[in-house]
């Protein structure tokens, strides 16, 4: 009985907790890959294009190794037409996202990040898809810890400090705009909140994760081609150069734009919008290092104070998430107890 309980807790908390971390960590080198490549020169709208491409031709591999032969439920509800409603979303904030990262730095980007769990919490309960219950711990610590991980991020974001880590000579050459970069971003995850509330309705109707992701990177290569060769006309921009350019794209293809996504989709299926959302806060750290260490950025100790304050925060919405999740784990086996006495009893009624 203990391996049961044991084994379903490693499979149900364990397993989605590193995953997430895992997908944090693929995403804030995606980003620091782009803006190092943007530098050296790739076109914005070719790296769009060519990450979608990429994604979707590993997405059709793996449906075809690991994919289930289930028929799409079209009879039941417009799935395509959900499917492309989330294409205009997703593709929307992804392009908001890497303008934004554009004008700033992934360190920004992973900062306004937080603003994702509020967002996504708001539109959860709206929906009815997150219960809210203000005298019960686990609610309250989601609360705190949520408005605790913005005020971390507003602590990077408006206090420097002296600095830590001095940067190098390669970023000095680019000026950034942290106004219209911030907006953008904030465009972004508001976008992406969105995205997490219709991805989990559309795997209650076809859960399905590669399938689905499949489907929506291929929109998405086909409306990206659209808008990108109308808004990129120079035919030199998208040549691919090597290294950084080509592995900038190759990197996001593979790991970011598919594998990330198809993990994020099985993360909503199993867990919900809003745990989904609670690991975007975990990324300003990894981005503080990263830029740090790939981009030259420096490292001010106002972003290792609000690190510190945020990872609090994060962790206190995921005790939250967690108690709440035992609750009702030990209500529904009260429940079941209290049902088998009556189940003998019958049974014995029936036999005298």
């Amino acid at each position: 009985m203990r391996e049961t309980v044991a084994w379903r807790y490693f499979n149900q908390e364990v397993v989605p907790l590193t995953a997430m971390i895992a997908v944090e960590c693929t995403t804030v080198g995606s980003t620091t890959l782009f803006k190092a490549a943007t530098l050296r020169g790739l076109s914005f709208y070719a790296y769009v294009f060519y990450s979608y491409a990429v994604s979707s031709l590993v997405l059709f591999t793996l449906s075809l190794i690991f994919g289930r032969k289930r028929r799409l439920p079209l009879a039941k509800s417009p799935l395509f037409l959900k499917i492309f409603l989330l294409t205009l979303l997703g593709l929307t904030s992804r392009i908001a996202g890497l303008k934004g990262i554009e004008y700033s730095s992934p360190t920004l980007s992973s900062a306004i990040s937080n603003l994702t769990p509020a967002f996504t919490f708001t539109l959860a309960v709206f929906f009815r898809m997150e219960q809210v219950i203000l005298r019960s711990s686990a609610t309250q610590a989601k609360i705190i810890g949520t408005i605790v991980s913005i005020s971390g991020a507003l602590v990077i974001v408006l206090y420097k400090g002296p600095k830590l880590l001095v940067a190098s000579s390669f970023t000095s050459s680019f000026e950034s705009s942290w106004i219209f970069g911030g907006l953008f971003l904030a465009t972004q995850y508001l976008l992406l909140s969105v995205w997490y509330i219709l991805q989990a309705r559309i795997m209650e109707i076809y859960p399905e994760e590669i399938r689905v992701v499949l489907f929506y990177n291929l929109c998405a290569t086909l409306i990206s081609a659209l808008v990108c060769l109308f808004a990129e006309k120079d035919l030199d921009s998208w040549k691919l150069k090597p290294r950084i350019s080509l592995l900038a794209v190759i990197y996001s293809g593979v790991f970011d734009t598919s594998l990330g996504s198809v993990i994020h989709t099985w993360g909503l299926h199993l867990k919900g919008p809003v745990y989904v959302s609670l690991f975007k806060p975990l990324s300003i750290a990894i981005a503080v290092i990263m830029g740090a260490i790939f981009l030259g950025d420096a490292l001010h100790l106002g972003s290792v104070i609000g690190s510190i304050i945020l990872s609090f925060g994060f962790y206190t919405v995921i005790w939250g998430k967690a108690r709440e999740v035992s609750t009702k784990t030990v209500s529904d086996d009260s429940e079941q107890s209290l049902l088998l006495p009556s189940t003998h009893n019958r049974e014995d009624e029936t036999l005298s």
